[in-house]
């Protein structure tokens, strides 16, 4: 069984973030990027916790986007993935980065396409999906859980009140949140292997956005916090009921 595994960028959560070109633009400058965690401590190690139990023969890494990817799909295959593609096109656009994902696993014969429920900086949650409709695979979203027996997976996901379990056959996308596996720290021996694993690059097709970004907006700064003792309850109740409106 051959498992990919979608792998975005995201800028670390300790990254300053503000914008250029009239806030049209995110400023990369200073910026450290890192896996997106969901694609990372979920769908990847899942995938390789597959492999290591037999149940896969390959993992293998696919990103969209240019040069500066490089340096997290490296650390994706320091984690144990076997090949790694990079689809030489950006797009902030769903559709433009399933499509090429979709493209490129067309013909390869993958029984499963791994993705994170979402991304950490836009939070879109579609590109699995999206995936899937392109693709015309079934498609399991928000799941906790993966197990598979020959053609069938059993999956868990997380619904609105409580947990279902499904079972699909395979070929399959699944997005995959907390509970899917245990994140972990590349080892040496796989820092040092990643050097030498392939990380190819393929040249996008022709996919029309169907979205753009017209502008970005940081949220309202915080307010300073304001501080009540014990014997200021009748103060605090009249600031929460005249200055936050909340009762």
């Amino acid at each position: 069984m051959k498992i990919l595994v979608c792998i975005a960028q995201a800028p670390d959560t300790t990254a300053k973030i503000a914008f250029t070109d009239n806030n049209t633009k995110f400023n990369e400058q200073g910026v450290t990027y890192i896996i997106n965690p969901y694609d990372e401590w979920y769908a990847l190690v899942r995938a390789l916790e597959l492999k290591e139990t037999g149940v896969a023969s390959e993992v293998h890494l696919v990103t969209v986007g240019n040069a500066g990817a490089e340096a997290v799909m490296r650390k994706a295959l320091a984690l144990g993935g076997d090949q790694a593609f990079r689809i030489n096109t950006e797009s902030h656009d769903t559709f433009v980065v399933a499509s090429e994902i979709a493209a490129f696993a067309k013909d390869k014969g993958y029984d499963l396409v791994l993705a994170g429920k979402e991304s950490i900086d836009y939070n879109n949650a579609s590109v699995g999906a999206t995936i899937a409709g392109v693709l015309d695979h079934n498609f399991i979203g928000f799941a906790t859980s993966l197990d598979v027996a020959g053609t069938t997976a059993t999956v868990k996901r997380e619904i609105e009140g409580g947990e279902e379990t499904d079972t699909a056959t395979l070929p399959l996308v699944i997005s995959c949140q907390k509970g899917m596996a245990e994140a972990r720290i590349p080892n040496m021996r796989g820092i040092m292997a990643a050097r030498t694993k392939p990380l190819n690059v393929v040249e996008p097709t022709a996919v029309a956005a169907l979205t753009e970004i017209v502008a970005y907006d940081l949220p309202p700064a915080k307010t300073g916090v304001k501080l009540f003792t014990v014997d200021q309850m009748d103060e605090l109740v009249e600031a929460l009921h005249s200055q936050a409106k909340v009762i």
